[in-house]
């Protein structure tokens, strides 16, 4: 199993210091990856753990590029039907190829209706919305000038898209039926927020139809918080999750004060509850 850590882009420890400096703390401590949260417009009283501040996911994205050089960057996940199809392949290749291809796309079709509201995204068509989004990534991904794009929702004509380089991996968030079938039809991974005994009979369903189908079985990311002054119970909890399926691990800190405390629960993680 293959282990990161989510650093906080929202609430006060979103400034410029903090974030690098966890970045860096995430690297040199031996995190496949690091995973930062979308929100663009939280509404007044949703704001308990983040006062409302939210830094700008892909934005942090390539600032964090910029701070680090081998740690694995991702979104956990990018709220799709927020931004335009195009501009968005554009800023995920941008980051890809910043980054020097550490990018991981984590997706998901949202659920906060004002925030919808308040950027005039429509909440009823997020789904197809999403997979309209999902295929015209793997579209321009495909080439240096790839074909006109002709669908119900996006339309295009034929563009240089550059730079092209790899597509990031394509993890696809949500826990129902039609989350499944996006993952089998455009991702790389399964990033459900499933409880571990409820997710061992999904990753079999998941994987018999990825087999059927002719395809690897899907990475399966889960993303956990628990307390880590209980070693024996933060080790069994990770096992119970490999148990489940999982194949990869997204440790969630919380609200950690600043750097320091973000370098001594990840230090403990890694030392005591990794290995």
């Amino acid at each position: 199993m293959k282990f990161a850590v989510a650093i906080r882009n929202m609430g006060p420890q979103s400034n410029r210091a903090t974030i690098r400096a966890c970045a860096r703390i995430a690297e040199q401590a031996g995190f496949d990856a690091l995973f930062v949260s979308d929100h663009l417009c939280i509404p007044p009283d949703q704001t308990e753990g983040s006062g409302g501040r939210y830094l700008d996911v892909l934005a942090t994205l390539a600032f964090i590029a910029g701070a680090t050089e081998k740690i694995r960057l991702g979104v956990s996940v990018l709220v799709v039907p927020y931004r335009p199809a195009v501009l968005t392949a554009k800023q995920v290749a941008t980051i890809q190829e910043l980054s020097g291809e550490r990018m991981i796309l984590g997706i998901g079709v949202g659920w906060m209706k004002p925030e919808f509201a308040a950027l005039g995204a429509e909440f009823r068509k997020r789904g197809a919305i999403t997979d309209e989004t999902l295929s015209v990534i793997h579209h321009l991904f495909s080439a240096d000038v790839p074909g006109a794009f002709d669908s119900p929702l996006v339309k295009f004509p034929s563009f240089v898209f550059l730079p092209r380089p790899k597509r990031p991996p394509i993890w696809i968030g949500g826990n129902g039926p039609a989350a499944m079938n996006r993952a089998l039809k455009f991702g790389d991974g399964w990033h459900p927020m499933l409880p571990a005994a409820e997710l061992k009979a999904k990753v079999e369903e998941l994987n018999a139809r990825a087999r059927a189908a002719g395809r690897q079985p899907a990475e399966i990311i889960v993303r956990r918080g628990f307390r880590l002054d209980d070693t024996a119970a933060a080790r069994a909890k990770v096992a119970a999750e490999k148990e489940a399926g999982a194949t990869y691990f997204i440790l969630d800190l919380g609200r950690y004060a600043d750097e320091k405390a973000f370098g001594r629960s990840v230090e403990t993680f890694m030392a005591k509850v990794a290995n």
